[in-house]
């Protein structure tokens, strides 16, 4: 009992101290002025770099992709066509595509597709 308490204080105390030691490795400086500034090729911005993001577009960007890997998804089920049983397929088909009708529905819903507000 006592020798698995012992090890796992040993265990604790080794890994405290390492973690102890990486932070103190890792310290970063936040001072410097170079660092902290915005590199563009070596010539000093001629803009903010740090302008506002558009989160509307962030999510529209977000909907294209999601519905573009659901597409990829869509691709695989077409050859299947003559390999399974034709019901089978029709479901799982069907079952697929109502799911992307319904997120699509959702969207439109919540306005995410439209563009201008």
């Amino acid at each position: 009992m006592f020798l698995i308490l012992y090890f796992s204080m040993i265990f604790i105390l080794i890994s405290n101290m390492l973690m102890f030691i990486c932070m103190i490795i890792s310290k970063k400086s936040f001072l410097d002025r170079e660092k902290c500034s915005p590199f563009e090729c070596g010539f000093d911005p001629k803009s903010i770099a740090r302008i506002p993001f558009s989160l509307h577009f962030f999510l529209i960007t977000m909907i294209f992709l999601i519905f573009d890997i659901e597409i990829g998804l869509i691709f695989p089920i077409i050859p299947l066509f003559k390999l399974v049983n034709f019901i089978l397929w029709f479901k799982i088909s069907i079952f697929f595509i109502l799911i992307l009708l319904l997120g699509i529905y959702h969207e439109w819903n919540q306005n995410m597709l439209n563009w201008s507000n």
